[in-house]
């Protein structure tokens, strides 16, 4: 096995028992009871999606506007149907009062009861916010939270009725809330749901 200075290195074939380099060694035996996982290919559209709402809600959180009062989603409480979102209180997001501005309060609501309906329903339905409303209840400080949900069947009704032709105009209501789980502010979203004509 020895070289000579410039030429190739050649490697004689192992012999039967010979010891394996460290090299040579793969992550499930340096690693005991590790196993390489391989992609599954197979993987259900739920299961997609998921995947790729993480993504998309960690980039809707680079969103200037959002970033600029402090809005941001919590991943790990988000999915498919429900989206976390909180406002955090910092010197330079609040008003004269040292409370959130009630732009800020109706920003950290504004598009996700939409988000939801589009992607669940997907491309070929058209999903708009028509109306909203906010009723402030006491001033908000500190970190206020709100919860956005639509739950499954919901969707799956408003996607019959928008298949057989109909415009649909559902409401959703959630609740902007403090650290100690006082209501601050609630917001009402009329949407307008149809699928697109082939």
């Amino acid at each position: 096995g020895q070289t000579s200075a410039g030429s190739k290195r050649y490697h004689e074939p192992r012999k039967l028992g010979a010891v394996k380099s460290r090299s040579e060694i793969r992550g499930s035996e340096i690693h005991p009871g590790r196993q390489r996982i391989k992609p599954n290919h197979t993987m259900g559209y739920s299961e997609k999606k998921g995947i790729f709402n993480t993504y998309r809600y960690k980039l809707i959180n680079l969103y200037p506007p959002f970033l600029g009062a402090g809005i941001g989603i919590l991943h790990n409480e988000s999915d498919d149907h429900t989206v976390k979102v909180q406002l955090k209180e910092t010197f330079y997001n609040h008003n004269a009062f040292g409370t959130h501005f009630g732009g800020s309060l109706y920003a950290m609501c504004d598009p996700f009861f939409v988000l939801i309906m589009a992607h669940n329903l997907g491309p070929q339905y058209v999903v708009w916010d028509k109306s909203a409303t906010i009723k402030f209840i006491k001033p908000g400080r500190g970190t206020v939270t709100a919860t956005f949900h639509i739950p499954p069947e919901s969707i799956e009704e408003i996607r019959v009725q928008a298949d057989a032709g109909a415009k649909v105009e559902p409401t959703f209501r959630a609740d902007i809330t403090d650290e100690k789980g006082e209501i601050v502010a609630t917001v009402e979203k009329n949407l307008y749901v149809r699928k697109i004509s082939p």
